[in-house]
């Protein structure tokens, strides 16, 4: 059976300071992210073995487990590509990334338009969760989605191309309970490359959601 593994970090602990600590980055990879790993490939094995017995009396309880533990790990994958610590600023045609600088401007009217919503939908997240630019393959545009843990109060489809980790093991040794200072901090680290790079490999499998016309 195929196992998910844990990605090696694109940089070293002390990359990303002083935005985000080494201690956090340690932390934050070396142990949560590879505990949804775990967490992921350990329900997939308890699934075979209740397919194997035929007992579903927990697999409500798996479904959600999985689901959880699959989406952190999807999630943190992105979120440690998405930074560079020569990232921040916007993403401008001048650097290649144009594509991404039109669509945001056509999706939210505005640069500052969309940093104003995601930073606010991060930063109100309610206790654990996440603040997402996705792409939606149904209209062709990016959308801003508040999810909740991992999992939940999302679209169906959309495609993470960016996303800031609002759950307090991402932030609170180092910025305490000051959610909002990590979320307006983290603009600084933003690598707008990835996020370009992401924004097209979403926008060519459009057909994978619903055939062509």
């Amino acid at each position: 059976m195929p196992v998910y593994t844990l990605p090696e970090l694109p940089y070293d602990y002390s990359a990303l300071a002083p935005v985000i600590s080494p201690e956090i980055i340690e932390l934050h990879h070396d142990k949560h992210h590879a505990a949804y790993v775990k967490g992921a490939n350990d329900t997939l094995e308890q699934l075979a073995e209740a397919r194997d017995k035929e007992s579903w009396g927990a697999v409500n309880g798996l479904e959600k487990s999985l689901a959880f533990h699959l989406s952190g790990h999807i999630l943190h994958s992105v979120y440690w590509t998405n930074m560079t610590g020569d990232g921040g600023g916007e993403p401008l045609a001048a650097d290649g990334v144009g594509d991404l600088a039109e669509a945001l401007t056509e999706s939210f009217g505005s640069f500052a338009g969309f940093k104003a919503q995601l930073t606010k939908a991060a930063a109100t997240t309610q206790g654990s969760g996440w603040g997402v630019l996705a792409y939606e393959p149904l209209s062709g545009r990016l959308l801003v989605e508040q999810i909740y843990d991992h999992q939940g109060n999302v679209g169906q489809g959309s495609v993470p191309i960016l996303v800031f980790d609002a759950w307090e093991h991402a932030f609170y040794l180092q910025y305490r309970n000051q959610k909002v200072d990590f979320v307006e901090a983290m603009w600084q680290v933003v690598d707008w490359q990835d996020v370009a790079r992401r924004h097209a490999a979403a926008k060519s499998r459009t057909n994978v959601l619903l055939p062509a016309p």
